[in-house]
């Protein structure tokens, strides 16, 4: 972890413990000119080489070790542009001050809400902002922008209002709020199951884990999603898995397989459990991380009490895995 990013956890944990626990022509005289400019031309190039490797690395753009996010306040923020992903899915890229990078601390989330000025606000029956958390996948340090991958459901109030958004318009995000505090080699083995857009806070782990040099964690993600498209990320876990095939598997499963589809297919049953991810066995060495609807989550590994973890239950305990083995996000 970087200084800035870890000087920003540390004000961040505080903060937040108060609310949430890149040849010559032919008789043509002869003459000594080319071997002159030869020879020039490689001293020059020597030259270049030499002052190449000697000389100091490019200087990386200077961000502020300070987050333009306010764990205690809402903030605005600007959406810069939107990447359609899929048929439901799509990437909103919000603005950032100028030298600056949201620097959450691994692993992190934000909660969303309309923007103060907005022109139809979103709110409850009960006349309250609609505020709903949500997972970044842009890289904690990279500087200028924040973006979110987000599913849009029918009966999703937030989603359904982020995807009507337009460039130019705001949203409301506060934040980071902390989730689990991963540290690089904390666990031999590290399972993870995920559904849907659920996928989020796996991919913001990975992503800060893999690319770690020091990393020998080993990671598998099983990965459930309706049908083949529904798969998020898929480019981006497939490119993981290619570049780092001694510490990342993923293995994808789906409701409904196509005919070409080689992969499992029904949900994740403890036969999939077994077969992919860290035994119950292997103790604090182990540590498996759910993610998903809330059914799924409570089939898994029991449902959650509101902010808290709530007791085990579901496939992991069946399994023999403990409460200190499980992180329901």
């Amino acid at each position: 972890m970087s200084f800035v990013r870890a000087s920003f956890a540390a004000r961040t944990a505080f903060a937040n413990a108060r609310r949430y626990s890149t040849a010559p022509p032919a008789g043509a005289k002869s003459s000594n000119l080319p071997y002159y400019l030869l020879g020039g031309g490689i001293a020059g190039l020597a030259g270049y080489i030499y002052l190449d490797r000697s000389g100091k690395a490019p200087a990386k753009p200077k961000i502020s070790d300070k987050s333009p996010l306010d764990p205690q306040n809402f903030v605005d923020f600007k959406l810069k542009k939107i990447e359609p992903y899929n048929h439901n899915t799509a990437k909103f890229i919000f603005e950032l001050p100028p030298d600056t990078a949201s620097l959450l601390p691994i692993a992190s989330c934000v909660i969303v809400k309309s923007a103060a000025d907005a022109a139809k606000p979103l709110l409850d029956d009960k006349g309250k902002p609609v505020i709903r958390p949500y997972t970044p996948i842009s890289p904690s340090e990279l500087p200028g922008e924040l973006t979110f991958l987000v599913k849009r459901y029918d009966t999703g109030k937030m989603s359904k209002y982020i995807h009507e958004m337009q460039p130019g318009e705001k949203l409301s995000i506060k934040g980071p709020i902390p989730k689990f505090e991963y540290k690089i080699n904390q666990f031999d083995e590290v399972g993870m199951i995920a559904g849907g857009s659920g996928i989020t806070p796996m991919y913001q782990i990975l992503d800060y884990a893999l690319k770690d040099p020091s990393n020998k964690t080993r990671f598998t993600l099983i990965f459930a999603n309706v049908t083949e498209k529904d798969i998020l990320l898929k480019e981006e876990f497939d490119a993981l898995k290619a570049k780092y095939p001694k510490t990342f598997n993923v293995v994808y499963t789906v409701d409904q397989g196509s005919p070409n589809w080689k992969g499992p297919v029904g949900y994740v049953n403890q036969e999939l459990v077994m077969q992919h991810l860290p035994p119950a066995n292997l103790g604090e060495k182990a540590k498996i991380f759910v993610c998903g609807p809330p059914g799924q989550v409570a089939a898994l590994a029991g449902p959650k009490a509101g902010m808290k973890q709530g007791e085990l239950g579901g496939i992991l305990k069946q399994l023999g895995y403990t409460e200190d083995q499980v992180f329901k996000f």
